[in-house]
């Protein structure tokens, strides 16, 4: 019997059904909206509402259960500082979602994200989405970094 089980399974196995649904919220956090089947759309909702709402915690244990969930990790070569922090400041959905986008959803308790109905797809006529959040998320402008070269270093201390 199928009792309280109301997961979509999408023609899909376990992992690979979770690996999918993990990289469509990553690309909802990095993009603000993402276009899909309605099916998919209607699946990722759910996670990513789940992953709201542990945003909205900000605690250590909630920050390693969303990055357990959306398999994320971080850059996998070695980088120098700048290019770090620019990547942290662009891709790493973990600080996106909780410096970003769950102080944007403090005062909602739910609700997160709106689907949009589009046409059908013109090759298998399947009903395609929008994905996207409710509110306009703004995310964080980073201040400019400014570096000081050795000889201007220098100047500056006589001075």
């Amino acid at each position: 019997m199928r009792h309280l089980k109301r997961t979509a399974k999408l023609g899909r196995t376990f992992e690979h059904r979770n690996a999918m649904l993990a990289n469509m919220v990553c690309s909802l956090i990095k993009h603000k909206r993402i276009t899909t089947t309605l099916a998919k759309a209607k699946a990722a909702r759910s996670v990513a509402e789940k992953i709201v709402t542990l945003g909205k915690q900000g605690t250590l244990h909630a920050r390693r259960l969303a990055t357990a969930r959306l398999h994320t990790h971080g850059p996998t070569v070695a980088l120098s500082k700048a290019e770090r922090q620019k990547w942290r400041l662009q891709e790493d959905v973990v600080r996106i979602l909780f410096e970003d986008i769950a102080p944007a959803f403090k005062g909602r308790s739910g609700g997160y994200t709106r689907i949009i109905k589009l046409e059908q797809r013109p090759g298998d006529a399947a009903n395609k989405a929008i994905l996207e959040w409710v509110d306009e998320v703004v995310t964080a402008t980073p201040a400019p970094v400014e570096t000081v070269a050795d000889g201007d270093k220098k100047k500056s201390e006589s001075k």
